[in-house]
């Protein structure tokens, strides 16, 4: 249940030091006052960047066990993983768009956005393109029948959290149906997560230089630069261990899905900078909601189906 108090809801940040500028998943300025601990709990208190690491490598290894089981044992896993998640992000999305008086019909919304990633999974590209049109047809009807005010602004956010979330997500259960999908899913996931964390490692220790202050003054360039050079070292590693590629294959790779995660990482921070709020939602403890979880990843999938589309085609 959330808390009456909206812990999501952003405060004010005050000026930090210059070397936390580049963690790119920060959750509280620097220079802020921790909540205060008490003899013996010391374990649980937030890091340096804001996160409680204990809760968060504890949430990190319950989501990656289960992606893992999805896509090498039981594929129905990653479908059912897939669709939770484009659900719950469709409705944490919903909720944020209420602080600016934009009420999108939940209830279907929310529909639409678990079957996307599952007709995708059980029939391909056709199905989710039948889904598309069926959730959106659904949206529409449900909006058309209630009140008439905010109509327009309801049903255009519904479109813009359906888009954003569940189809670009939805994807990845394309990519999971081509040659060697799981693996090439894994591969996406690993650059995707590689990214930020070696992102979050760099940027905190030495971030200097906000790459865009204005939209999120935590992600440095430093914080970039070691994103791109652990995901590089992870994408070469993939591309010759698990998929018989090209080593340059795997550079190319990291460098274009980095780009697209670093861009995928802004465009929520300036969704939630426009609705004045801090965080999605608050169900991942250490992480946020699962939109601050799958931010990068939405657009790191697209971007990797793309480049593994051009690579069959050029072999």
């Amino acid at each position: 249940m959330a808390d009456p108090r909206r812990p999501h809801q952003e405060a004010t940040a005050s000026p930090g030091p210059a070397g936390e500028a580049g963690s790119p998943r920060a959750r509280s300025a620097p220079g802020e006052a921790g909540p205060a601990t008490t003899p013996g709990r010391r374990h649980t208190a937030p890091s340096r960047a804001g996160r409680n690491l204990p809760a968060a490598v504890g949430v990190a290894v319950v989501l990656i066990g289960t992606l893992l089981v999805g896509l090498f044992f039981q594929p129905l896993v990653l479908a059912l993983f897939a669709g939770t998640a484009a659900g719950i992000g469709v409705w944490e999305v919903g909720r944020s768009l209420r602080f600016r008086g934009i009420a999108i019909p939940r209830i279907p919304a929310v529909t639409a956005g678990v079957l996307m990633p599952v007709a995708a999974f059980a029939g391909g590209g056709e199905a989710l393109m039948m889904a598309v049109i069926v959730g959106l047809t659904l949206v529409i009807v449900w909006r058309a029948l209630g009140d008439r005010d905010g109509m327009i602004l309801s049903i255009m956010g519904s479109v813009f959290a359906l888009v954003w979330v569940s189809f670009l997500l939805s994807i990845a259960l394309l990519l999971y149906h081509t040659e060697a999908g799981p693996l090439k899913v894994l591969t996406v996931m690993l650059l995707a997560v590689g990214s930020d964390t070696c992102g979050y490692a760099v940027g905190v220790v030495w971030g200097r230089h906000p790459m865009a202050p204005r939209i999120s003054p935590k992600k440095s360039w430093e914080g970039f630069a070691g994103s791109l050079g652990g995901s590089v070292v992870i994408g070469i590693l993939c591309a010759v261990l698990l998929l018989d590629h090209s080593w340059w294959e795997g550079a190319v790779l990291a460098g274009v899905l980095v780009f697209a995660a670093t861009l995928g990482d802004f465009s929520e921070s300036m969704v939630k900078r426009e609705l004045g709020i801090k965080d999605m939602g608050t169900l991942l403890p250490g992480h946020g909601g699962v939109m601050d979880r799958i931010d990068s990843i939405l657009f790191a999938v697209p971007a990797g189906y793309l480049l593994f589309e051009l690579f069959a085609a050029g072999a």
